[in-house]
């Protein structure tokens, strides 16, 4: 009955896949399964004439034998047979079953997940000890053939490094989604639980297919409705959909819902009465929702309530959430707070808040961090708290979502961001240990990233964001993995397999970050961007309520010069760093000169590493930019001829946007800077267009994502 099911879908799969609704739209992501070249399609025949199965029934085996027959059977050109001998065939096993037996080796094991796969006889065989394993084993043989890479080369094992792989949702209870710019919310609260759009099965075999077993579904600064039992089953029913998938679901808390929903008078996490109302909604929701994962708490941040408003720490309210889920899951608290005095200055604020409560988080409980002190920004240093607080399980937090890198509009391929974070060295007391090695190992290992995945027809709003989907899947799992590896993994599969191809675009694409700094934030500038909306250059704000909510805050040009000191002569932000790695932010003979203006100020006729003044060096910098958008646009249009009409077409278009918003942000940034140093333009480079004036008046209130 199982295996009739599975050719049925496989055979409804191909005709959608052959019909006119199955135009290059991007909906297929990178799991576009379209026929290979004759000569490595008989080779791909010879490993996987037919699918033998030696793994006990259930949903996840469903998972992994429908897509390989989703797969196969265009490949092979006819449904793939299931056959229960497993002589000539791809087969699945399961190590605690009879096939395990005939293996040479159990290789790929270790975690949840892993998995091996070998050439045996004239068997191919993919093994694990959990269901899970065979899928994510089933997904790797299918990327492998997907590239066309050696058949050859196929024997191999692979097991995640990171337990919990997660997406985060910042997505509402209407339907709208914070900074989010590929469209409406997929999960469709309103018509949960009775109607589960069949799109979210797509998204979990996306999510599947690049070890992505975690997402938390509702916005940090969630109400506490969310929590309600009318919500909790709608819940249950996206966890019952994502779970053959490997997925867990956790939900956003607000820190106040005893008092927004149980009618209690304070949240305070001492409170015994606070205390069991936790206790009963987390049995309530591990009732309804078995293999629910836990919470997500945002608290003590923009607004947000939390364990400071009653004199308590944030140990004291993670560990009253934590001890109420037990071992049943885990408590993620993010740590992005606000000090509540803005004198202390911003970057140095969630350390001063975590640091000294290393070991008094509670085992079930992972300190989430992002990347940077600041927020997401086109580049700035990692944050201070990685290998400050070896007692306590820190998570990684990553931005997909471009809310300061240009939306979904601008082609931004954030792999090198990401990279760069991780390959970060001279944390805590071992000067060799990486960002990468702070946040693997354990079973509370995290990386988490906020999704930009919404209801567009291509899930992200542009072709190339996928790619940042993709690529965060395939870093979390393997947070070693190079930037190049992964891009030419992503174009072989989401455009085709090749070789001329992937060599013009992969370059385009690990360029295309440094790009956008150049044009947005050079020289370790940061938080250029327009108020709330975060659209635009607007380094001219200094209204906000808060001082650190300004851009003049963070770039403190004045008629003398430009930048934030963070030395022992100014913030001392650099102190929060060990030593080997402060020396080396503070280095101003590298010519690159990431972070100069992140750690120094520095007059505008200083001269620099590159021969050139601070000011003119700005400059070269924004000019670099926008030249670097030129480029990419004229490299895709040379590209034609490779492409499906619509994909190129309509990244054709968005690159010309880009160009077009690249000078403006070149032209409004120098417009102001220029109109505080009082520097000529150096030879060669053209005036703004407009007076400042114009770049300052201009307004966005149809602007996504707020």
């Amino acid at each position: 009955m199982r295996g009739a099911a599975t050719i049925l879908a496989f055979v409804l799969a191909l005709l959608l896949a052959t019909g006119p609704s199955r135009a290059e739209d991007g909906y297929d992501l990178w799991l576009r399964y379209r026929p290979l070249e004759p000569a490595y399609a008989k080779e791909v025949r010879q490993i996987a004439p037919a699918l033998s199965v030696d793994a006990p029934p259930g949903p996840t085996i469903d998972a992994a034998t429908a897509e390989l027959s989703r797969a196969l059977g265009i490949w092979l050109g006819h449904p793939l047979a299931l056959v229960p001998d497993a002589r000539e065939a791809l087969q699945l096993c399961r190590r605690d079953r009879p096939c395990a037996a005939a293996l040479p080796t159990l290789r790929g094991t270790g975690p949840p997940g892993s998995f091996g796969i070998d050439r045996v006889g004239s068997r191919t065989v993919i093994s694990a000890a959990d269901d899970i394993g065979l899928l994510y084993g089933s997904f790797a043989l299918l990327r492998h053939i997907q590239q066309q890479a050696p058949l050859n080369a196929l024997p191999q094992a692979d097991a995640p490094r990171v337990a919990i792989r997660m997406l985060d949702h910042w997505d509402n209870l209407d339907g709208s989604v914070e900074r989010g710019y590929a469209g409406r919310s997929i999960f469709q609260w309103w018509r949960l639980p009775g109607y589960v759009d069949p799109r979210l099965t797509d998204y979990a075999r996306a999510n599947a297919s690049v070890g992505i077993n975690a997402v938390a579904v509702n916005n940090v600064n969630a109400p506490a409705t969310f929590l309600t039992p009318r919500f909790i089953a709608k819940t249950r029913a996206l966890a019952d959909t994502l779970r053959p998938y490997g997925i867990r679901v956790f939900l956003s808390a607000r820190f106040s819902a005893p008092r927004d929903l149980g009618g209690l008078t304070t949240a305070d996490p001492l409170d015994p009465e606070v205390q069991r109302w936790w206790q009963t909604k987390a049995d309530e929701i591990y009732a309804a929702i078995p293999d629910f994962g836990g919470f997500l708490v945002k608290a003590n941040s923009e607004g947000q309530p939390g364990p400071q408003d009653y004199g308590r720490s944030h140990a004291d309210g993670a560990n009253m959430l934590a001890r109420a889920v037990g071992d049943r899951g885990i408590v993620i608290w993010r740590a992005f707070v606000y000090d509540p005095d803005p004198a202390v200055e911003r970057t140095m604020q969630a350390y001063n808040a975590f640091q000294p409560l290393d070991g008094q988080f509670d085992s079930n409980v992972v300190v989430q961090v992002k990347n940077g002190p600041l927020d997401f920004q086109p580049r700035e240093p990692v944050s201070p708290l990685f290998g400050a607080m070896p007692k306590t399980q820190l998570g990684l937090e990553l931005q997909i979502t471009k809310e300061y890198l240009g939306f979904s509009t601008h082609l931004a391929y954030l792999a090198p961001l990401f990279e760069e974070a991780l390959d970060t060295g001279g944390l805590g007391r071992d000067e060799r240990a990486t960002l990468a090695d702070i946040v693997a190992g354990g079973p509370t290992s995290l990386i988490a990233g906020i999704a930009n995945i919404g209801s567009d027809r291509n899930w992200s709003g542009s072709h190339f964001d996928q790619a940042n989907w993709y690529a965060f899947g395939r870093l979390a799992w393997d947070p070693t993995r190079s930037s190049d590896a992964i891009a030419r993994e992503w174009v072989a599969q989401s455009f085709a397999p090749d070789p001329v191809l992937i060599d013009a675009v992969v370059p385009m694409m690990l360029t295309s970050r440094q790009t956008v700094v150049d044009y947005m934030t050079p020289l370790g500038l940061a938080h250029l961007m327009g108020s709330d909306h975060h659209y635009g250059p607007a380094p001219w704000v200094d209204d906000l309520e808060r001082p650190d909510w300004n851009p003049v805050y963070y770039h403190r040009a004045d008629a003398d010069g430009i930048g934030f000191d963070r030395t022992a002569e100014g913030s001392n932000a650099l102190g929060q760093y060990p030593a080997g790695l402060a020396k080396a932010y503070a280095e101003e003979g590298d010519p690159a000169l990431p972070f100069l203006l992140w750690f120094h100020r520095k007059r505008w006729d200083d001269r620099l590493a590159t021969g050139r003044t601070v000011w003119d060096e700005l400059v070269v910098r924004y000019d670099r930019g926008v030249a670097g958008v030129d480029a990419m646009a004229l490299q895709w249009n040379g590209l034609r001829s490779r492409f499906d009409a619509r994909r190129h077409g309509e990244v054709a278009a968005l690159l010309a946007v880009q160009q077009h918003e690249a000078r403006w942000w070149r032209d409004a940034s120098i417009a102001y800077f220029q109109s505080l140093s009082r520097r000529p333009l150096p030879p060669g480079h053209a005036a703004p267009p407009y007076p400042l004036e114009w770049y300052r008046t201009q307004r966005f209130p149809e602007a996504p994502g707020i």
